[in-house]
């Protein structure tokens, strides 16, 4: 697997801007001259540092060596434990978050640009910061697997709560209790219109995607009659609406609902069930052989890079015979060899803005300076108006390498607001920032130590081997 000769001679664009400033023109040029395919790297790749950008963003200063301390084995299971204590830092900084103090239905007054910078805010300030990487891995991940739209109608204001009860609460316990969550979380039901999904008229949009994004997969078995039979079973499932009751909750309301006799993938759900048509609908998806076959191929997509067959096999068993438990489905993956051996996975832009703030130990806020720079990079939080989530797939990222450039040049500048680092206190950027992750040969070897620090950090952070983890 090779970066083809374009990606390249853009990364010779960036350490020819990076050494312009430095005033380095030779090196420059000489920079720009690039082979036609640059190997990704492999063999030289610690299994520390393989581990801990598989399970989290990357390494701060200091955890390479502290894994290697503790062990492969008992970092993993350290992680899968996910009781870390949170360093004050972040406390502090999520404590200024209003989204944290206030009810989704009181938070209102707040504009909604307000609130949804706070969320994307929050998102990232965990990525950097929190010392439960794993936990916030999978958070990453299941935000994108059960995506919300936050411009969407209200939803900017109920998605504090839905990140924080759906997702991370669940985000290593069991997969039918957060679709279970996620099916009577009002900012799901609002962002696919089961708010309005009413006897005789049924909408089955939440019903679709229920089965083809969040358990079955589009190729799981059901039929379009399923869709139909399942938009049945979750009519009346709405948000709280009434003067002097809790608003912006889960109602069921029996008067909208259609009682009559429904079938779902082969199970009859006899006539009036009542709400527990749509609890016997999300038990009959979740415990579906489709449902352990789906979401074990993704796993395997974010920690291997590809579907292993045989990895598919084993995670989907363990689904099945543990109800779905994910901490028992992704342990033995992580303590494989598969996860050492395997290809680079491409960092998509919050990975990678992430990744730069850990590796440089940067103090950041994480606020619009930063939020910014990854808009540009084309993946904000919060913002994918499809309910599939970002893609995992390297060539959906491809655009986004002049904005990373960018990101590197501007954060090892000093020149983004909330956001500090002192390049010049660094060591080695080569060895801080890549560490043993980079082949001899490589041109930010070369080059680096003839820049200034500030400059060569660009450049680290610019290379080939930091855009993979």
């Amino acid at each position: 697997m090779t970066m083809e000769r374009r990606d390249v001679l853009k990364l010779g664009a960036a350490a020819t801007v990076a050494a312009a400033l430095a005033g380095c023109s030779k090196i420059a040029s000489e920079v720009a001259e690039t082979p036609d395919a640059l190997p990704l790297p492999t063999g030289d790749v610690t299994p520390e540092l393989r581990v801990l950008h598989r399970l989290g963003f990357g390494p701060r200063p200091g955890d390479i060596a502290r894994v290697a301390s503790m062990g492969l084995a008992a970092y993993v299971e350290d992680q899968l434990a996910a009781s870390q204590t949170e360093e004050p830092r972040l406390n502090l900084l999520l404590s200024n978050l209003e989204i944290f103090s206030i009810d989704s239905e009181d938070m209102m007054d707040i504009h909604r640009e307000q609130v949804i910078a706070q969320l994307q805010r929050a998102n990232l300030l965990y990525a950097v910061y929190s010392r439960n990487q794993l936990q916030e891995r999978m958070t990453d991940f299941w935000l994108n697997h059960f995506n919300i739209y936050a411009p969407k109608s209200d939803d900017a204001w109920r998605l504090a709560g839905d990140t924080r009860k759906v997702i991370r609460n669940h985000a290593l316990g069991k997969f039918p209790d957060m679709v279970k969550a996620s099916a009577h979380s009002p900012a799901m039901l609002d962002y696919l219109d089961n708010t309005v999904n009413k006897s005789g008229v049924a909408n089955e949009n939440y019903a679709r995607e229920l089965m083809e994004l969040h358990t079955l997969g589009v190729h799981g078995g059901y039929t379009q009659q399923d869709v139909m039979e399942v938009a049945r079973c979750l009519t009346g499932w709405t948000i709280e609406k009434r003067f002097l009751h809790r608003r912006g909750t889960f109602r069921f309301d029996e008067t909208v609902h259609d009682d009559g006799q429904k079938g779902v993938l082969g199970h009859i759900i006899p006539a009036k069930g009542g709400e527990a048509d749509g609890d016997r609908v999300l038990e009959i998806v979740s415990n579906h052989p489709s449902t352990a076959k789906h979401i074990s191929a993704k796993l395997c997509r974010e920690f291997l890079g590809h579907e292993d067959a045989g990895w598919i096999d084993k995670m989907s068993t363990t689904y099945l015979s543990t109800g779905g438990d994910i901490k028992e489905m992704i342990r033995p993956l992580l303590l494989s060899k598969e996860i050492l051996a395997s290809p680079p996975i491409a960092k998509r832009p919050l990975d990678f803005v992430a990744s730069c703030l850990r590796a440089t130990n940067a103090d950041s806020n994480c606020g619009p300076g930063v939020i910014d720079h990854l808009t540009k990079m084309g993946q904000s939080p919060y913002l994918w108006p499809m309910p599939d989530g970002y893609p995992d797939k390297a060539e959906a990222w491809t655009g986004s390498m002049l904005g990373r450039w960018n990101f590197a040049l501007a954060l090892a500048g000093g020149q983004i607001g909330g956001t500090s680092l002192d390049a010049s206190r660094m060591h080695d950027p080569l060895e801080d920032v890549l560490g043993r992750h980079r082949s001899n040969k490589d041109i930010v070897e070369q080059h680096s130590k003839r820049l200034p620090n500030d400059q060569a950090l660009a450049l680290c952070l610019s290379s080939p081997e930091f855009q993979w983890r």
